[in-house]
């Protein structure tokens, strides 16, 4: 095999494996930044779309079955959402399971009113930059993350309401 086409392998080759071997650290969205839009899909199979919401406030929330801390915090974001109403408010829970605990989940939480969407793959949570769960993120109506958190705690609650609250009482075009 002839120099030139060797290198052009070996340039292809790189080209292909990408972060791979660049050294560049996973994707992380970070309070102020436009998080990708894509959510997963939900109950109905409909596609969840963070741009769908505009004007609304969006709690994103990364969680799984075997999580303490998430079966804490989905009842008392659901208790938010009810508060502020859907039309202000939408909670997006994504969760981490396999495929078949996901099926479980749902119809267990079946009266549940939060949006759940099912991250498969875990494609969701790296564009998101997720390490651990629950992680949970507030966007504004403006369309941009005003918060984040990765852990859970009592203290937790009062933080993410006093979030939500900014987030509610926030321009829509700011």
């Amino acid at each position: 095999m002839n120099i030139a086409l060797r290198l052009g392998l070996i340039g292809l080759l790189l080209a292909l494996s990408g972060q791979a071997f660049s050294g560049q650290p996973p994707a992380r969205v970070s309070v102020g930044d436009i998080p990708p839009d894509d959510l997963g899909r939900g109950r109905n199979g409909d596609e969840f779309l963070i741009s769908a919401q505009h004007g609304k406030v969006v709690v994103v929330t990364f969680w799984a079955s075997w999580c303490g801390y998430c079966r804490k915090e989905l009842p008392m974001l659901g208790g938010l959402q009810d508060a502020a109403g859907r039309d202000r408010l939408e909670v997006v829970a994504i969760n981490q399971d396999d495929r078949d605990v996901y099926r479980a989940l749902l119809r267990k939480f079946k009266d549940v009113q939060l949006t759940m969407t099912h991250d498969a793959g875990g494609r969701i949570g790296a564009a998101y930059g997720v390490t651990g769960i629950p992680h949970l993120l507030v966007i504004g109506r403006n369309g941009k993350v005003a918060f984040k958190a990765t852990g859970y705690g009592e203290e937790s609650m009062q933080a993410i309401l006093d979030a939500v609250n900014g987030a509610l009482a926030g321009p829509a075009g700011s």
